[in-house]
């Protein structure tokens, strides 16, 4: 655990708290008397337990700056936040985040409660440490380092005592408060797992700041039980390329037993007790299986890592060999035998060969995704691949099998839309000899089975038969599948990718879908973004142009595409998302013909018709409707009733692109906020409503 100071009743840092201690949380209940020792800290404050609530606020400017200050903490931490809040929804409660200093930077939840909380100053810009509100869970969590539920009366300002809350804080990779995860509610609504899941989260925001510090590093992934590695309970350790100590989160602390202070000393031979040009040979290898590695202490653990190095890896591995021979190399644990060890598996997100890695074309919604999936590509957890038609799930879920440790055998995929309801079952789990009439002779291998030992993916799931269904969830219990006709079960061992543009909720909701087979399925849920969201539309589209140029035409020239089509293309809705933009660049590319750019004449009739209607007040904005059409009905009407009148000159006020830009701005913003406003400050479901995405949220508020 972090070395967090132990504070005595005068707040002085007195000696390190021990990993078992500094895993307690503060309440009434487990420390009395820090709790008693808040209250002695608030009265010293010259704090009133009557007085009324300090309101006082940060300026929109101040809070901006705060913000931006707190950048990387706010970006981590919203995505938790709203999982957090998907969990506690309709419980009379909200979710904060704070800085380092107690001021409020986020904040969203019931409605209901948001309306009572604003009532005591709980709102973004407003500080809530404990020389400003006395003892409360945010403030005492600051003060404290630690975990800590502050429940009704143990609030010290009476006004406080309709709450009841939840706070843990974040550290950064050096031990260091970064800030405090929340949850506030009615004091009446208390449920005591409350304060573990806001501690799961806290601690979820910490290991993903954390991983996202090092950029020239050996990121370590270890524990006792490989089955945890990847959870929140692994232990995360980062090294230099030369094998040198650089930080450790909070798990991995615990595990090895030591703290920050003492592991900076250390390497990672003589931590784990093997050479790290072991390690990189296991790298350069490839292999698939963790590797076993042995503690200080020597208990075992089973660990992967990554290579995030700037430098190639031969570099490095030759280094390493070089160095195989010193003294580091002989450390008294170091015992390791490949033959009765797992190998490991390293991925490098520099890696030219990784096809996952040649879907990265600068989006940064595609980069936190393939981010995502490199920790979990090894493990047995189901992705459910979702989006609008067109947008790539397929060739995701083919670079995620081509990237596997599965990738020499097969990748079967099933599109459970296209195949009749009468045949699905028997095309799934195939059938024996005389099943049905019609059956072929000696029967036939099913998709299920046909996938064994590499991956099976469900293209439009939420398409499938509810009986189908009931099929699919047994097999992935039983990691068996019995054919039609058959009385034998067959062991299959598969990795499952599933993709859908449906909503599987509102599918359950309606009876058809079934909730444990989703359940089963979203072990990772990964939403690929709609093309007209995507920030490397040049990029891609200048790609998909290359590669089918080369494909063509072996030895001639590429095909470019002109700065005024490209205009066209980020303006336009993109309903078909990359497979219409593929096909409309292969059509233009055979209307270029020997001129090897693409221009506007090249493009077909409806797509020009098309967008020629989306963007038919372009000349005045130099903006796309398309971007705002979907924002509300109202909102998109009342932004043509202005251009109309604006155009025919109705309008009193001059038409200029600066006055339209700015009130189409102001309607967007005014959507937005009304819409966060009715779904109680849940981002998702505002974005759902909007039909807009989250990052659209987040960028426009």
């Amino acid at each position: 655990m972090r070395q967090i100071m132990e504070r005595g009743n005068d707040g002085a840092q007195a000696t390190p708290l021990s990993p078992s201690q500094s895993d307690r949380f503060i309440s009434a209940g487990t420390h009395p008397e820090l709790l008693a020792a808040s209250h002695l800290r608030s009265a010293a404050y010259g704090l009133e337990r009557k007085a009324a609530p300090d309101f006082s606020s940060l300026s929109n400017k101040e809070l901006a700056l705060l913000m931006e200050q707190n950048h990387a903490l706010h970006t981590y931490a919203l995505p938790v936040m709203e999982t957090l809040y998907e969990q506690i929804i309709d419980t009379h409660s909200m979710v904060l985040l704070t800085d380092a200093n107690g001021h409020i930077l986020h904040a969203f939840g019931d409605q209901d409660f948001l309306q009572k909380a604003d009532q005591v100053a709980i709102r973004p810009g407003v500080m809530w440490a404990e020389h400003s509100k006395g003892t409360n869970a945010i403030g005492t969590a600051l003060a404290e380092a630690a975990p800590t539920l502050i429940h009704g009366s143990d609030h010290y300002l009476q006004a406080n005592h309709f709450l009841t809350c939840s706070a843990a804080p974040i550290f950064d990779y050096q031990g260091k408060v970064l800030g405090v995860l929340d949850v506030t509610g009615d004091y009446r609504s208390f449920h005591k797992h409350t304060m573990a899941l806001v501690r799961m989260s806290a601690q979820m925001i910490e290991n993903q700041l954390f991983s996202a510090t090092f950029e020239d590093a050996i990121t370590l992934h270890f524990h006792a039980r490989p089955e945890f590695i990847g959870t929140l309970m692994e232990g995360i350790a980062c090294f230099t390329p030369d094998g040198r100590f650089l930080s450790a989160n909070r798990s991995a602390l615990f595990q090895l037993g030591l703290p920050l202070a003492s592991l900076a000393a250390h390497s990672f031979s003589s931590l784990f007790g093997v050479a790290l040009s072991s390690l990189l040979d296991h790298y350069r290898n490839a292999t698939a299986q963790f590797l076993s590695l042995s503690l200080p202490g020597g208990v075992r653990v089973s660990a992967r890592a990554e290579l995030k190095l700037k430098n190639s890896f031969s570099q490095y591995a030759q280094e390493q060999q070089d160095d195989q021979k010193t003294s580091e190399n002989h450390h008294p644990a170091a015992n390791y035998s490949s033959q009765n060890s797992a190998s490991n598996s390293v991925s490098n997100s520099s890696s030219n060969s990784s096809k996952l890695q040649a879907l990265n074309t600068g989006d940064p919604l595609i980069a936190s995704l393939i981010n995502k999936i490199s920790k979990v590509a090894e493990h047995d957890i189901s992705l459910l691949i979702t989006g609008e038609t067109g947008t790539g799930k397929e060739l995701l879920a083919q670079a995620i099998h081509q990237d596997s440790s599965r990738r020499q055998a097969a990748f079967i995929a099933v599109n459970c839309a296209s195949i009749p309801e009468t045949l699905i079952e028997s095309e799934l789990f195939g059938y024996e000899d005389g099943a049905f009439t019609g059956a072929r002779k000696k029967g036939s291998i099913g998709k299920i089975q046909q996938a064994h030992g590499g991956t099976l993916f469900l293209d439009e799931i939420g398409d499938m038969p509810l009986s189908m269904q009931a099929r699919l969830l047994r097999v992935l219990q039983e990691r068996s599948v019995m054919p039609l006709g058959g009385n034998k079960s067959i062991h299959v061992d598969i990795k499952l990718i599933c993709a859908t543009h449906r909503n599987l909720r509102e599918l359950i909701a309606k009876g058809e879908f079934r909730e444990d087979l989703y359940y089963r399925l979203n072990g990772l849920v990964l939403k690929l973004p709609a093309l007209r969201e995507r920030s490397d539309m040049a990029v891609l589209a200048q790609k998909m142009l290359t590669e089918e140029s080369r494909s063509r035409h072996k030895n001639g020239r590429l095909y470019q595409i002109s700065s005024d089509v490209m205009q066209l293309f980020k303006h336009h809705r993109w309903p078909g998302n990359l497979r219409q933009l593929n096909n409309l660049l292969r059509t233009a590319m055979l209307m270029a013909g020997d001129n090897h750019q693409i221009c506007r004449e090249h493009l077909p009739e409806d797509f020009l018709e098309e967008i020629t209607t989306l963007t038919e007040y372009q000349p005045i904005l130099g903006q796309p409707v398309a971007h705002l059409s979907h924002v509300t009905p109202d909102t998109e009407q009342a932004v043509f009733n202005g251009l109309s009148s604006a155009q025919t000159g109705q309008s009193a006020q001059p038409v200029n692109k600066g006055n339209i830009e700015e009130k189409l701005q102001d309607l967007e913003i005014h959507a937005i906020q009304t819409a966060l406003q009715n779904h109680g400050g849940n981002v998702s479901a505002a974005a759902r409503s909007l039909g807009v995405s989250r990052n659209t949220i987040y960028r426009k508020r």
